[in-house]
């Protein structure tokens, strides 16, 4: 919509319907991928014994499995009928790079394991001193030196997002001294990075709603998944 609305206002109405039209098919599109998508997500964990075994289970006509579709479908439809857009934006970026950020720091455990028998495997390159020098760049911005003055200066009366960004200068000197270290692969750690920089963007009750859910999440799998896990003997 911000797209197509700078072409609508500098006169070029054609460009503004197709760029409109395109975005509606290619939301449709993703939104359908995810409804696909979730519901198996769901079977798999359910036979990994994370979630009880109805999750699991095989439509025997359609061969999909056909309730953990319907709980998605329900759980998707009903709240988007009652929540403000915005926030439904704001949650699905939120979630989105929230995944993004544990799937990057995995990636490090994985390169960082010893385990002989590992079958995955990521293009290396070294960031010993391609992320320190990213961070002194970044450190010398003077909107982010601005930022770093004032977040310091009015510690403990400041909007929730200069704390978020505080947090965010910790991880990034953490990531630095350890790919010095470590000598940790640049794709993740710049994964991890950016990702975690566009969270602290998002406004502050998406963020509210966002630890409600994964709370929720978290209580399913301390008192179930975790004792059914396979992976638990």
């Amino acid at each position: 919509d911000p797209l197509a609305y700078v072409f609508s206002k500098n006169g070029l109405k054609s460009l503004e319907y197709v760029i409109s039209i395109s975005a509606i098919i290619a939301t449709a599109s993703v939104l359908l991928v995810f409804q696909i998508g979730q519901p198996r997500i769901w079977m798999r964990m359910s036979r990994d014994g994370l979630l009880p075994p109805r999750f699991g289970q095989i439509h025997p006509k359609y061969k999909t499995p056909a309730f953990a579709t319907i709980i998605t479908g329900f759980l998707v439809a009903i709240p988007s009928l009652f929540m403000d857009a915005d926030l439904v934006t704001d949650l699905t970026s939120i979630g989105t790079l929230f995944a993004f950020v544990l799937v990057c720091a995995g990636v490090l455990l994985l390169k960082t394991d010893n385990n002989p028998n590992k079958k995955f495997n990521l293009p290396y390159i070294n960031s010993q001193f391609i992320v320190p020098a990213v961070f002194i760049g970044f450190v010398l911005i003077p909107a982010v030196q601005e930022r770093i003055f004032t977040s310091l200066k009015n510690f403990g009366k400041q909007p929730y997002e200069e704390y978020l960004f505080m947090i965010f200068m910790v991880l990034f000197i953490i990531l630095t001294v350890y790919s010095f270290l470590k000598k940790w692969s640049l794709i993740p750690v710049l994964g991890v990075l950016c990702c975690s920089y566009l969270l602290i963007e998002i406004p502050e009750n998406s963020w509210y709603v966002f630890f409600g859910w994964m709370s929720l999440g978290l209580i399913i799998y301390f008192s179930y998944g975790f004792f059914k896990s396979k992976l638990n003997s």
